[in-house]
């Protein structure tokens, strides 16, 4: 164990006496998001992403040397296992090393070599790789000659049959180019050559034919240089049949190194047939399984940073800010099937909806402008969120034409609509909307989108969220956990009212898993809201564990306790309120605008460390009490950058290289970032365009849903591209 805590210590740069003590607290069965929240003091004040990274890392080197010990045990059972053995095997780094140091020891199928070992020729071959024998081979080999000695029955079996010399030599030849191919120190030199010289290269299987992949009908990288978002994309055109790849690999080099460790400095009579015999073992066995295990390592790699980016995108989507208090049209655009719409107000309930066709093929712009104007004065909306998807152009015309008329001043915002669709049809959809038609429950999703990003995409399938690179090519387990903890962060980093929360919002909460969450409303259902966070433990299946990893980022409104609408956890609440009566204040004075605005002034002047010490809690949990009391109940959401209300439409043909425009960051991949700049197509600006300075990532400069100034550098009218930069 201790040498786990050393190296997730080294790897994430952080202190050995964390790791131990983060590892004792997630091994105790207690929840990233609270160890996160509540234990700083333990952990060093670790953030939640470091946790997970640990969890992570943990896990894989706990797996790995669970394997150690399995292939220790399997090759001593075979009476093998040597110093040397075991020394290789606990230095080793990887399942990959392990897996190398094993190779010779499986149970192999049938090979060349394992019939030539069931002729008994390995003496042979034990003479043929010592290099001294100095009797022709080819006479030496006579004797292995078995024709006379076998049975009648045998005789018709080729694997037992050794005919002639030469078949002799050629069979021991097979057994030292199995050997040399199952040698872990070559495999793992080999392995280095070619991540240090080799090249990616690629071809089309077609020339004639277009397809996304143009860019790689012709194409070769330093496998040392190459980026994730190119593996990724080249996998998927090999996948979908427009690509060859082959990975080019430094031959020579790799066969004079072999050469060099197995052939005698003088020549002998077996110099040749061992280099003849090295090439073989290279090229029939060595060469097609490192070329697979690179190809593997290199696309594992790629998902983890492509999942690490969807990962960073989709909280950024769930973080987005909150539109509290507003009256909101859905408005889900389509062609054919008509532009379905839906009113909510501001607590999301659901006041009226419809279907309208002002595009193609109808083109009722005046019906449908007439219907939505009478429900904008009737339903006093406020807002109109228009899905991103089909028709989203058209649509988007429409309604800034529509508000124009309005008898009220509306504006609308674009929002991402991706899996509205997915959420219409699921079984939760129809457990919220019974009474209302599929078509009509994407229209709600998108107003309440709006209103609540948080709340309503926890509904989705993370993976429908689609804001990330290659999410569909990557290991779906992996991107499924990744996704999963992603929510939980943003979820209790947000905290959630426990009195008008779902069960979907509920279940993301640390320490509640989807039957407690429906219990909790089945509770709220029956004994009207509740009044504190201790009634949750009346909740059934709710236990003292539980409460104690969920209670903090549970919200109770208006209850009988003033702290509890705050992230401030049970445990603490001795502690806060002898804080408040040491600088002249009561809980209840949270309750008070005016008093809050007092408080907080006095709140600044504490000294932490001094007070830390006579509260007898720790200092980074005290700074948390006083960043919770300073505002008691916000959201920390509304701090960032509001969604961009427009109120007229902007056309591809209207753009002007040097324009300067207010956009939102929409995706952010490997190589920079699209942005939503009010035409139907996002922009892209490559990293090399986001700042003057040297940039590694272009998550290190901007996040999804950042409000960006852009500067249009470039317009492709004919494949609907614009380049935009940063640097305005």
């Amino acid at each position: 164990m201790e040498k786990i805590i050393k190296i997730i210590a080294d790897e994430l740069n952080i202190k050995t006496t964390q790791v131990e003590a983060t590892i004792k607290l997630i091994d105790e069965g207690n929840t990233i998001p609270f160890i996160a929240r509540y234990r700083k003091e333990v952990t060093g004040g670790l953030s939640d992403e470091q946790l997970r990274d640990l969890s992570d890392r943990l896990n894989y080197l706990r797996n790995l040397e669970q394997r150690k010990e399995e292939v220790i045990k399997s090759i001593e059972e075979q009476g093998k296992l040597t110093d040397e053995i075991l020394q290789n095997i606990a230095i080793a780094k990887t399942l990959a090393e392990v897996e190398d140091i094993y190779r010779p020891y499986k149970q192999k199928k049938k090979t060349r070599a394992t019939v030539a070992k069931a002729k008994g020729l390995e003496p042979l071959a034990e003479i043929i790789i010592k290099q001294e024998e100095k009797q022709d081979i080819f006479d030496l080999a006579k004797q292995y000659i078995n024709i006379d000695k076998l049975s009648e029955e045998d005789k018709k079996n080729k694997d037992k049959v050794v005919n002639t010399a030469e078949e002799a030599v050629q069979g021991a030849l097979d057994i030292i180019a199995e050997n040399i191919s199952d040698e872990p120190k070559y495999r793992k030199e080999i392995k280095r050559f070619c991540y240090r010289e080799g090249i990616i290269s690629t071809t089309a299987t077609k020339e004639e034919e277009k397809s996304n992949y143009e860019m790689y009908y012709k194409y070769s990288e330093a496998i040392k240089f190459i980026p994730s978002h190119r593996i990724l994309a080249i996998n998927r055109g090999e996948k979908e049949e427009f690509l060859k790849v082959k990975i080019e690999k430094p031959e020579e080099k790799i066969l004079a190194y072999i050469e060099k460790d197995i052939l005698k400095k003088e020549e002998t009579q077996f110099t040749n047939m061992l280099k003849e015999t090295i090439l073989d073992s290279y090229k029939r066995l060595i060469e097609p399984s490192i070329e697979r295990e690179i190809r593997t390592d290199l696309t594992e790699k790629a998902e983890e940073k492509a999942i690490k980016v969807f990962g960073q995108n989709s909280k950024q989507l769930l973080l987005g800010a909150p539109i509290k208090g507003k009256t909101v049209m859905g408005f889900d655009p389509a062609y054919r099937t008509g532009c379905k719409i839906a009113v909510i107000d501001e607590t999301g309930k659901v006041l009226d909806y419809t279907t309208v066709y002002p595009t193609e093929p109808q083109n009722d712009v005046v019906g449908a402008k007439k219907e939505l104007l009478k429900l904008i004065e009737k339903d006093k909306v406020d807002m109109i969120a228009i899905g991103n998807g089909t028709a989203s152009r058209e649509s988007e015309m429409f309604v800034a034409d529509m508000i124009k008329e309005a008898s009220r001043e509306v504006c609308y915002v674009i929002v991402s609509e991706a899996g509205a669709s997915v959420y219409s049809a699921s079984k939760l959809a129809t457990e919220e909307y019974p009474d209302i038609n599929v078509s009509i429950r994407g229209a709600i999703s998108i107003a309440r989108r709006l209103q609540d990003p948080l709340a309503e995409l926890v509904k989705i399938d993370p993976k429908a969220i689609g804001v990330g690179q290659y999410q569909h090519d990557v290991n779906q387990k992996r991107l499924e956990e990744s996704l999963t903890g992603v929510v939980e962060d943003s979820v209790n980093k947000v905290g959630v009212d426990v009195n008008t929360a779902t069960p979907s919002l509920l279940s993301y909460v640390a320490g509640i898993n989807s039957s407690i969450a429906k219990n909790i409303v089945k509770y709220r259902d029956e004994n009207g809201k509740l009044k504190n966070r201790k009634q949750l433990l009346k909740v059934p299946k709710l236990g003292k564990v539980a409460f104690e990893q969920c209670a903090g980022f549970l919200r109770i409104m208006d209850g009988d306790n003033p702290l509890e609408v705050t992230a401030v956890h049970p445990e603490s609440y001795e502690a806060t309120e002898k804080l408040l009566k040491s600088i002249g204040f009561d809980k209840n004075d949270l309750k008070d605008k005016e008093k809050v605005i007092n408080l907080r002034e006095k709140l600044k002047n504490i000294d932490t460390e001094k007070t830390a010490k006579e509260l007898e809690i720790g200092e980074l949990t005290l700074k948390d009490i006083i960043a919770e009391l300073m505002k008691p109940g916000r959201d920390p959401r509304d701090e960032l950058p509001k969604p961009i209300l427009r109120q007229d439409v902007l056309k591809l043909e209207d753009l002007k290289e040097g324009m300067i425009l207010t956009g939102t960051v929409r995706n952010v991949i490997d190589f920079g970032a699209f942005v939503d700049i009010g035409v139907k197509y996002d922009g892209l600006v490559h990293i090399s365009e986001m700042s003057e300075k040297f940039i590694k990532n272009p998550s290190d400069i901007v996040s999804v849903g950042d409000i960006v100034k852009v500067r249009v550098i470039k317009i492709d009218m004919e494949r609907k591209k614009v380049a935009l930069s940063m640097k305005v």
